[in-house]
């Protein structure tokens, strides 16, 4: 069996219960190495990094994902519950959700399509990216080495195109459509605790909108918001002297949003704003019941916020929760930009566009394995002595919080001296040397990424 260093003991053996042991211990090994790698993220390249630490065929790693029996719900139902115990243990747990594109070499690859690249897109260029569009489900947590909420992945769904879906017979799901059931689970998972979702403007739609009324008690939808939307007032309740016929869906049609900001005196209010940063803002707000046709009416509170700095455009927001305040409805929308930058640090340091698995079983698994990786590393960052956390840092000027790059690097370090050297009977040896050349070896072994 792996020895896990005493620090990391607690979370990784949370993941036990979605393996058997041969297949843990397999897992675990490859988890350990995907952290200490610094370059593309196949299986070959994970043994190559621990060596002959990784007991076993090499073959044998490979079926991990492709052929042995194991669950990514339950790793993920236990990385939720790790998180939520340890770090929101009480109160709203505010979520961040949006979907990325994961380009992917080769012909045969299980779900692979041509999807849109928002980041390379523009208003008058479309871009396109073969491979992999995933739905990223993260929980927002706020940890004292940071100012911005760091957003950590813990459910993914794979969205398959409609040319796929209708290639291979089944029903096709909007990344809409998946994003609910993800929530859908997450709820199922914790009744008694309140979240609040945070999606860009491709989920504020009315579908998901209604399916967060529907269970308002636990879930709160934030989203952008249309200037032009449809609003009304509730239907007029039945009498015994109502005209004969149908009753009436909706009530008396309220102006628009911009209609509303046309004529409405703005109110100063100083909000979080993106990146963690504060910011000066007028807004006007108001409620309403949003409709949509042969769908039902959702009452929401809409926001429209002006940057007083002039660097950021006029934008309006809404939640499904109509008593909650402007200031907390904005917050929480600016908060969910954490989750970008996310996406950009998977690429960038956890490898996320350089696997090569082609069966659906690997793909599977595997993007969803890194996307929690993501969360791995931060939760073991936050466990850290402080003395292993600060010899990493790399610091310029203007610069205030731990990045992911620090913390990567911090965990790199620590495993090379807590698990291999350990492992490896070589600890005492290290040790002994001078503390430059400690410090030369752990830096070419666990460069500042």
């Amino acid at each position: 069996m792996v020895s896990i260093p005493p620090a990391a003991t607690s979370l990784l053996l949370e993941f036990a219960c979605a393996f058997t042991k041969p297949t843990f211990h397999r897992w675990l090994i490859l988890l350990v190495a995907a952290i200490l790698t610094t370059g593309r993220r196949t299986i070959l390249n994970l043994l190559r990094t621990v060596g002959g630490l990784a007991s076993g065929h090499p073959s044998s790693y490979h079926r991990v994902f492709s052929k042995r029996p194991w669950s990514a719900w339950r790793l993920a139902r236990a990385l939720a519950g790790f998180i939520l115990d340890r770090w929101v243990p009480e109160g709203p747990v505010y979520l961040a959700g949006d979907d990325t594109v994961d380009e992917h070499r080769g012909r045969k690859v299980f779900g692979k399509a041509r999807h849109r690249d928002p980041v390379r897109s523009t208003h008058t260029f479309t871009a396109f990216r073969w491979g992999h569009k995933w739905v990223v489900l993260a929980i927002l947590v706020k940890f004292p080495f940071a100012t911005r909420p760091w957003a950590l992945p813990v459910l993914v769904a794979l969205y398959r195109s409609e040319e796929w879906n209708t290639s291979h017979q089944r029903r096709h799901k909007t990344p809409v459509d998946l994003m609910r059931q993800l929530l859908a689970v997450l709820i199922h998972w914790f009744p008694d605790r309140k979240f609040i979702f945070a999606g860009d403007g491709s989920y504020g739609t009315h579908v998901l909108a209604r399916f967060a009324y529907r269970h308002r008690r636990r879930l709160t939808l934030v989203s952008r918001f249309y200037p032009s939307a449809n609003l009304y007032d509730p239907p007029p309740a039945v009498g015994w002297k109502a005209k004969p016929g149908r009753p009436r869906k909706k009530g008396a049609k309220q102006l628009s949003p911009h209609e509303v900001v046309a004529r409405a005196t703005r109110r100063r209010m100083t909000v979080t704003w993106y990146g963690g940063s504060i910011r000066q803002v007028a807004v006007v707000t108001g409620t309403g019941y949003w409709y949509k046709g042969g769908q039902g009416l959702v009452p929401v509170r809409w926001v429209f916020v002006h940057d007083l700095t002039g660097t950021h455009r006029d934008e309006y927001f809404f939640t499904t929760d109509v008593e909650m305040a402007s200031k907390q409805i904005i917050e929480a929308y600016t908060g969910r930009w954490s989750i970008e930058t996310t996406f950009q640090e998977l690429r960038a340091y956890l490898g996320l566009e350089t696997t090569r698995g082609r069966t659906e079983a690997t793909v599977l698994r595997v993007a969803p394995c890194l996307f929690g990786l993501f969360s791995v590393v931060a939760l073991l960052y936050a466990r850290l002595p402080a003395r292993q956390t600060h010899v990493a840092q790399v610091t310029w000027p203007g610069k205030r919080d731990v990045s992911f790059s620090d913390a990567i690097t911090a965990v790199r370090r620590w495993l090379w001296v807590e698990w291999v050297f350990v492992t490896c009977s070589q600890r005492a040896a290290f040790a002994k040397l001078s503390r430059p050349l400690r410090a030369v070896l752990l830096y070419a072994l666990a460069p500042a990424a």
